[in-house]
């Protein structure tokens, strides 16, 4: 292949044909005011040599957690990734930036994404559940959203413990929407009931409860489930797909759409996503479900094939009409999650969430037993829970994280009350080592 260098005469010749006089006309729409007027301050080049070791340099810059002890948690956690899962889905017939269409989706991916859709279902105890979403946040608003389909209602309310970025999203989604969000407090960590109840009315589409919630807490899901069916609002719980394997299933607990972030199942932390959204829900709103959905059945010769079914979206038909204008799904992590699932089975979900309960309950007895340290909250939690201290937050933390521990993280971002509280996570990976090394490290503040 051989490169030419564009002469002047090339240049005008090109500019011409997209009637532009010069080259600034084609940054006219940009205001004159953010536009650099002087050469950039660029170094110079680099041979590929020099590069690479500059590139090493600054990789060696980041600190991963299997250099540091992880207690960070809020959404991203440090589990376990069993080696099959990236041997499996680094195969080259899964690993694709594009999500195929029907005339182009392969038999074997299609039953892989099948076998996720009937993991998620036996997970969370649902009916049917479409072949995934982008994370957690847009998986919540999706379902307030497909809520809203179902029995046109305008209201959607939701505790103050479900976590802030998918607050946040939930409202972008419906800022030019009329929907109207309604928040509730807490009490003890948990959604108040008392308020919850008050906040709920014949408009209410839709109650979004997360358990465990932000700070960790398991909510009261069946409590909360019938005071909001009695107004006739659907409840979407958002939950961590490990604690369903120790504690009820949500659609034991009344659930109608359930959410969440699959994180937790074989994906890495990867400074914080790619991750997915799973979706599930009951048999009688199958047809309100967003995303992509495979469905299983035989060819023409009576041979059992797959394929993508009721997709009521965007590029099918008119876009009012859609269920979703989400036109993909995260493929190659749904199948990453079918994979973890597969391997670690039922038993071995159930062991891996008491390992979590179990860990954290003893660091969080040990912590507590500092002086100056408590625990925030008295309510139930599973593998999260919020430390209060008499000391800096942000200097703690710091310290902590100069011995090569990331002891959690800060509360007072999204919570100004909480500003001398930071929440730790102990997932199954955290030794008893690990635990001692935490309490020490706070014990000397």
């Amino acid at each position: 292949m051989r490169f030419t260098q564009l002469t002047d005469r090339d240049v005008q010749h090109m500019l011409a044909t997209i009637s532009a006089r010069q080259v600034e006309d084609l940054f006219r729409d940009i205001p004159d005011r953010y536009r650099i007027k002087r050469p950039l301050d660029l170094p110079g080049p680099l041979t590929e040599l020099e590069l690479l070791a500059d590139l090493e340099r600054l990789a060696e810059r980041n600190q991963a957690c299997n250099r540091q002890v992880c207690f960070l948690g809020a959404g991203i956690y440090d589990h376990f990734v069993p080696t099959v899962v990236d041997a499996l889905a680094s195969q080259s017939e899964f690993v694709t930036a594009y999500t195929p269409y029907q005339a182009e989706a392969s038999q074997g991916a299609l039953q892989a994404l099948y076998e996720y859709q009937t993991l998620i279902c036996q997970l969370t105890g649902m009916d049917v559940s479409n072949s995934s979403l982008y994370e957690g946040a847009s998986a919540v608003s999706e379902a307030v959203l497909m809520a809203r389909s179902i029995n046109g209602r305008g209201r959607v309310v939701l505790p103050t413990s479900v976590h802030p970025h998918t607050r946040e999203t939930l409202h972008t989604y419906l800022r030019d929407l009329s929907m109207e969000i309604v928040t509730c407090g807490i009490q003890d960590g948990r959604t108040n009931e008392d308020e919850f109840r008050s906040k709920i009315d014949a408009d209410t589409t839709a109650v979004v409860i997360q358990t465990p919630n932000f700070f960790g807490c398991i909510e009261q899901l069946g409590r909360l489930a019938e005071i909001a069916r009695a107004a006739g609002a659907l409840v979407i719980a958002a939950v961590d797909p490990l604690s369903c394997g120790l504690l009820k299933r949500p659609e034991e607990l009344g659930a109608d759409i359930v959410v969440g972030d699959g994180q937790s199942l074989g994906m890495p932390m990867s400074f914080g996503g790619p991750t997915l959204g799973f979706m599930a829900c009951r048999e009688q709103f199958m047809r309100k479900l967003p995303g992509r959905l495979v469905g299983a059945t035989t060819d023409l010769s009576g041979r059992r094939a797959y394929c993508l079914t009721l997709q009521t979206r965007e590029q099918h038909i008119r876009r009012e009409r859609a269920t979703s204008n989400i036109c993909t799904n995260q493929g190659l992590l749904a199948i990453r999650a079918a994979i973890y699932l597969s391997a670690v089975g039922s038993r071995g979900m159930a062991r891996i969430a008491r390992l979590c309960l179990e860990k954290a309950h003893h660091a969080a007895q040990a912590i507590a037993a500092i002086d100056g340290f408590r625990i925030r909250f008295a309510s139930p939690f599973f593998k999260e829970f919020v430390v209060q201290t008499r000391r800096e937050v942000p200097r703690v933390l710091e310290q902590c994280r100069k011995k090569g521990i990331l002891a959690g993280i800060p509360l007072g971002q999204w919570y100004p009350e909480l500003a001398d509280c930071f929440m730790v996570a102990c997932t199954e990976k955290r030794t008893q080592e690990d635990i001692n090394g935490l309490v020490s490290a706070l014990s000397k503040q």
